[in-house]
């Protein structure tokens, strides 16, 4: 399928599945979208509920794609001094020229950024590695029906393709491991505010709220684990 990287509304970039029409960020600003629905309404909220001095916040992303996420939160955790335990998960890992092209480490301002944003993409699938004082990474590439994790993590940020292209991605089934994946109280958060997506997170124990969206987008989604037996 042919790729190619694009100008967002931003200024920041993101790869095109021109097949597909497909992007692995939002058109109107792929920065503007990782600081709204992942950081703000996602580490922020996990800091002010889960954040202590003993324990990294753990996260899991659900399409580690490009690695814009993971800049993001690596560059917020130094800014608000937590440390964080990152999990990218991704099935089709994107090459290094792309990664290149992208560039996204020019967008935090500070040198040093590039060379920790390389750290990012240099670092070993399947090892779990400290990257900077406030940050560790550990990126997994296989299919996210194959996660087993259980009580594991604080927050999820789901940033698959959408529900458009790949609606097996967003169904009851997946966001049953989404589910089983967080510790009680947990949050996943999503770019997605689709009806059939929030029916299929309640359908297995989630409580969901909506939240303003991104540019571009009226809203997106906010699921909490509930302590509560899901309903099956």
């Amino acid at each position: 399928m042919e790729r190619k990287i694009i100008i967002t509304g931003d200024g920041s970039k993101t790869i095109q599945l021109v097949g597909l029409n497909e992007h692995y960020h939002s058109v109107h600003g792929a920065l503007q979208e990782a600081e709204h629905v992942f950081i703000k309404h996602g580490l922020l909220h996990a800091i002010d509920h889960f954040s202590t001095k003993n324990q990294p916040i753990s996260i899991l992303e659900i399409g580690f794609g490009s690695g814009l996420n993971a800049l993001a939160t690596l560059v917020a955790s130094e800014k608000h001094s937590v440390s964080i335990a990152y999990v990218g998960v991704e099935a089709y890992p994107v090459s290094k020229e792309e990664v290149l092209e992208l560039d996204y480490a020019t967008l935090f301002q500070e040198a040093r950024y590039q060379d920790l944003n390389n750290q990012i993409h240099l670092v070993p699938w399947g090892t779990f590695q400290k990257i900077s004082p406030h940050f560790s990474l550990l990126k997994q590439q296989k299919m996210f029906k194959d996660i087993t994790d259980t009580n594991t993590h604080h927050l999820i940020y789901f940033d698959a393709f959408g529900p458009r292209v790949q609606p097996d991605l967003w169904t009851e089934s997946v966001f049953k491991i989404m589910f089983d994946a967080l510790m009680p109280s947990g949050v996943l958060v999503t770019y997605s505010a689709k009806g059939s997506v929030r029916r299929a997170m309640q359908a297995v124990g989630f409580t969901v709220e909506k939240l303003p969206g991104p540019p571009g987008k009226r809203e997106m989604l906010r699921a909490t684990k509930q302590t509560a037996t899901p309903r099956l």
